[in-house]
C-alpha cells in the first residue's frame, strides 16, 4: 500500500466521520439562534471562547508530544503513554481543585449584565466539561496512532449525537410536552425554564462524561509507572507546543473574549451576531480538521522515508487545490447557507444576517490556517518546536494589539479582518522558517495562483455579484474545471494510486 493511499485512507474514515458529526451539531446552530435571542447567543459564545482557550492549557501541548515520542522512542510506547496521560490528568486535578471553589468569583469576572447565580452554574458546568474532554485528549491520540480510526469516530459521533438529542429534548420536547399537559408535563413544569441556555452546556457535559466512560479501555492500559527523565524530556519538547497551541486559540477566540470587554453593554448583541456568522465557516473548518487528524501521525510516522519531503509536498498541493475549491464553493452559495442561521421572526434573522459580511474574510483566514497547519510539520519534525512558539505568538500579538485598537470603533468587522491577518502572517513566517530550517519542496508558485484566484473569484462572487447564487455556482464549476484542465495529469495519478 502506498504512503499516499494510507494517508488518504485513514483521512477519508477520519473526514467522513467528522463530517457527519460536524453537520449534525451545526443543525443546532439555527436551533439555537431560533430558541436564543442574538443576545443570548452572545453568552455561548462568550464562554464556548474561554472554553477554548483553557482546554490547550490542560492538554499542555501533550497530543503533539506525544505522537512525537512515540515515534522517538519506539522501545518504550507504553511508557510515553503512561506519562503524557499522568502529566495531563495531574494538570486536570489542580485545574479543578483551583476553580472549582472559586466558581462565583470566576462568574462575577466574566458576566456582564447576566444573572450571577446562572452564570455561577455556568462556570461550574464549564469546569467539568473541560476537565473530562482534557482526561479524554490522549486516549484519542493513542488511538489515531494505533491506526483505529473507525473507535475514534465512533465515539465522536456518540459525543455529538447524544449533544444533539439531549438539546432537542431541553428546547422541543420538554416544551411540548408541558404545553400539551402531557403525562409527567406537572413533574416537568415544577424545574423546567424556558429559554434557559445552562441545558446547553448540560447537554455538553452529558456528553463529555459519557465520552471518557466509552474511552476507559484506553485509559485502564495506563500504567502506575512514570520515567522522570522521559517526562522532562517530553516537558521541554511540548511545553513550546503549548504556548504556540495557545497562542493559536488566542487568534482563534480571543476577538470574542475581547468584544465583550470592549463593547458597550447595549453592543453585546454583536458577540452573537458575529458567533453565528462565524459557524458558516464551520464547512471549511471541517475538511481541515478531519485533514489535522489523518496528517499529524501519518507526517510523524512517515519522516524518516527517504522521499518524505516529497510526499508533503504533494499532499500541500491537493490540500490547497481542495480548500480552494471549498472556499469559493461556500461564498457562491452565501444565499442558501444564511437559512443556516435561523431566528424565531425576521426581525430578529435581520440582525443575525447583517453579520454576513465577515464570512468571506473568515473563511480566506481558515485557508491560511489550514495550510499554517501543514506547513508546521517542519518544526515538529525536527524538535524544533520553539519556532512554533515564535510564529503562534506574533500571531496572538497582532490578534490582540489589533483588536484592541479596531473593535471598540469597527465591532465585529473588524476582529473578522484582524484574524485573517494573523493567520495569513503565521502562514507566510511559518514557510520562510521551514525552507530556511527543514526545506521541503513545496510547488510555491502554482500554490499562490490558486490562492490568489480563489480570493478573486470570491470577491467577484460576493461583492461584484451580489451573492448570485447562479453566478457563484457558475465561478465555481469554471474554477474546478480549470483546476482539472492545469492538473488532469497528476490527478489522474492520484486517482490510480488511491
Amino acid at each position: 500500500m502506498s504512503t499516499i493511499k494510507k494517508f488518504a485512507g485513514q483521512t477519508a474514515v477520519y473526514g467522513i466521520s467528522t463530517i457527519v458529526s460536524r453537520l449534525l451539531y451545526s443543525i443546532l446552530t439555527p436551533v439555537f439562534t431560533t430558541a436564543y435571542s442574538a443576545g443570548v447567543y452572545a453568552i455561548f459564545t462568550n464562554l464556548y471562547s474561554w472554553a477554548s482557550l483553557i482546554g490547550p492549557l490542560l492538554a499542555f501541548g501533550m497530543e503533539t508530544t506525544f505522537f512525537r515520542f512515540l515515534n522517538k522512542q519506539e522501545s518504550e510506547k507504553q511508557q510515553v503513554y503512561n506519562n503524557t496521560f499522568i502529566s495531563v490528568a495531574s494538570l486536570v486535578f489542580l485545574f479543578f481543585i483551583s476553580t472549582i471553589f472559586f466558581a462565583r468569583d470566576i462568574a462575577a469576572f466574566l458576566q456582564s449584565g447576566v444573572n450571577l447565580d446562572d452564570y455561577t452554574n455556568y462556570v461550574r458546568y464549564f469546569i467539568v466539561i473541560l476537565c473530562t474532554d482534557s482526561l479524554a485528549v490522549i486516549p484519542f491520540a493513542k488511538l489515531r496512532a494505533d491506526g483505529r480510526p473507525f473507535r475514534y469516530s465512533l465515539i465522536k459521533f456518540t459525543n455529538i449525537l447524544l449533544q444533539f438529542l439531549l438539546n432537542l429534548v431541553f428546547i422541543f420536547v420538554i416544551p411540548f410536552i408541558i404545553d400539551h399537559h402531557w403525562a409527567g408535563g406537572g413533574f416537568l413544569a415544577s424545574w423546567y425554564r424556558h429559554g434557559w441556555i445552562g441545558y446547553v452546556f448540560i447537554a455538553n457535559l452529558a456528553a463529555s462524561v459519557l465520552t471518557l466512560l466509552m474511552l476507559l479501555p484506553e485509559v485502564m492500559q495506563v500504567k502506575p509507572d512514570f520515567s522522570r527523565s522521559l517526562s522532562l524530556k517530553m516537558l521541554s519538547y511540548s511545553f513550546p507546543v503549548l504556548v504556540a497551541n495557545l497562542s493559536f486559540i488566542v487568534n482563534e477566540t480571543f476577538d470574542k473574549i475581547m468584544m465583550t470587554k470592549l463593547l458597550p453593554v447595549q453592543q453585546q448583541v454583536d458577540v452573537g451576531i458575529y458567533g453565528a456568522c462565524a459557524k458558516i465557516s464551520i464547512f471549511l473548518s471541517i475538511f481541515i480538521n478531519a485533514f489535522r487528524l489523518g496528517a499529524e501521525p501519518f507526517f510523524f510516522s512517515h519522516a524518516k522515508n527517504k522521499n518524505s519531503g516529497e510526499t508533503y509536498s504533494r499532499i500541500m498541493d491537493y490540500f490547497i487545490i481542495v480548500v480552494c475549491v471549498i472556499y469559493v464553493g461556500i461564498v457562491g452559495n452565501i444565499e442558501i447557507l444564511k437559512h443556516f442561521i435561523h431566528a424565531r421572526n425576521a426581525a430578529e434573522q435581520a440582525v443575525y444576517w447583517s453579520g454576513l459580511p465577515v464570512v468571506p474574510i473568515l473563511l480566506f483566514g481558515y485557508v491560511s490556517l489550514g495550510i499554517y497547519i501543514n506547513l508546521s510539520i517542519w518544526y515538529k519534525l525536527s524538535d524544533q518546536t520553539r519556532y512554533g512558539l515564535y510564529i503562534s505568538g506574533t500571531g496572538a500579538i497582532l490578534t490582540i494589539i489589533l483588536n484592541f485598537i479596531f473593535i471598540p470603533k469597527h465591532s465585529y468587522m473588524a476582529a473578522a479582518w484582524v484574524s485573517v491577518t494573523a493567520y495569513t502572517t503565521m502562514m507566510v513566517l511559518s514557510y520562510l522558517l521551514g525552507q530556511k530550517n527543514y526545506p521541503i519542496p513545496y510547488r510555491t508558485g502554482k500554490n499562490i495562483i490558486y490562492l490568489v484566484s480563489s480570493i478573486v473569484l470570491a470577491y467577484l462572487s460576493f461583492v461584484v455579484l451580489k451573492q448570485n447564487i447562479f453566478a457563484g455556482n457558475a465561478l465555481t464549476v469554471a474554477y474546478l474545471a480549470a483546476i482539472w484542465f492545469a492538473e488532469r495529469k497528476e490527478l489522474k495519478k492520484l486517482w490510480k494510486t488511491i
